[in-house]
């Protein structure tokens, strides 16, 4: 009976785990997984990872020296690994790519309605039984132009919730796929003319910090950001300034670019806290969730069975169309696509 490692396990993680297990010995670890935590997999063939586990070369060189022969993510980014190294090391790397787009795109969905709505402030006045209505003036979404940053799975369903409110939809995308009712554009285009823009692309060298400065400067006035991907696409200290200036309406954020070691943790009692965080959440425009967006019961019941069935396949000597390879990664880096 071979013995998997799972770092940085929460509750949630165990309920499909355990009710789906063919029969692995799981050893449940609450640790992040990194080079100080790597000897914690003694005895096992494999470790089951997330996205804030550190499998850099020193940690795989260590999993290696233990005999582990597999990292298998229950995620579908992998930026957090060195591919080349886990290659030169012989350990394979698997992830599960679709676990379901619907509850990411459903998810940003949610922030870009509360923040047009103005439901958050809402919400906070009612429970002090203030029932005010001024300052609570929203917009409709009807018409406008919803720019979609990254057309893989979770931006084409993105885009099909932008249809049902009668959106137009524009996206950028450097290898394009056709959709119906949705117009390709160039990313300047898009910064200028889009309304909503909603980031769903990886991080790569090429889309680190795409919504800079700059970018921010060519977007139209009282625009709405909703990023669900990874933080370190949009430079924080320039969205506050976007905030201040009203270039920027509101902005529903599920990752942020400094999140490892807070998201996902109780940190509410700790008064050293990251000052950009601090202020973005408490700008009466913004909203932050803790990276939740995947966490569906459907998502979460998927990223079990689709880890298993790669730790199956793996362990039986067979092909895994979800094993990643360093050609893999450095291909990603060229498209928006791979999300």
């Amino acid at each position: 009976m071979k013995k998997i490692a799972f770092y940085d396990t929460k509750p949630y993680d165990k309920t499909w785990f355990e009710q789906l297990n063919p029969g692995y010995t799981i050893k449940w670890l609450e640790p992040k997984l990194n080079p100080d935590t790597a000897s914690l997999a003694d005895g096992c063939s494999a470790v089951c990872t997330f996205v804030h586990d550190t499998l850099d070369r020193e940690t795989l060189a260590v999993l290696q020296r233990l005999g582990v022969q597999a990292a298998v993510l229950r995620c579908a980014g992998y930026n957090n690994v060195d591919l080349h190294a886990a290659e030169e090391f012989g350990l394979a790397v698997l992830r599960v790519p679709a676990y379901s787009p619907y509850a990411v795109a459903e998810h940003a969905w949610a922030l870009l309605l509360t923040l047009c709505r103005r439901i958050h402030r809402a919400y906070e006045r009612t429970r002090t039984f203030n029932f005010s209505l001024s300052g609570l003036t929203g917009i409709d979404l009807h018409g406008r132009t919803a720019g979609v940053l990254g057309m893989g799975r979770i931006g084409r369903v993105f885009a099909e919730i932008c249809h049902g409110f009668d959106m137009r939809v524009i996206a950028y995308d450097t290898f394009p796929t056709p959709m119906e009712g949705v117009e390709y554009v160039g990313l300047d285009t898009l910064l200028r003319t889009a309304d909503v823009i909603s980031l769903h692309c990886p991080l790569t060298p090429e889309t680190r910090g795409i919504l800079n400065a700059a970018a921010f400067s060519r977007m139209k006035d009282g625009v709405f950001i909703i990023n669900t991907s990874r933080g370190e696409l949009i430079d924080s200290e320039s969205l506050l300034d976007a905030l201040r200036t009203g270039r920027v309406r509101g902005a529903g954020l599920d990752v942020y670019e400094e999140e490892e070691g807070v998201f996902y943790e109780d940190k509410s009692a700790e008064v050293d806290r990251d000052t950009i965080l601090t202020l973005l959440t408490t700008h009466p425009n913004v909203i932050v969730t803790s990276h939740q967006g995947f966490l569906t019961e459907e998502a979460l019941y998927n990223i079990a069975r689709v880890t298993y069935e790669n730790l199956e396949t793996f362990f039986s000597g067979r092909p895994c169309s979800n094993t990643l390879s360093a050609a893999a990664q450095e291909g990603a880096a060229l498209s928006l696509t791979k999300h």
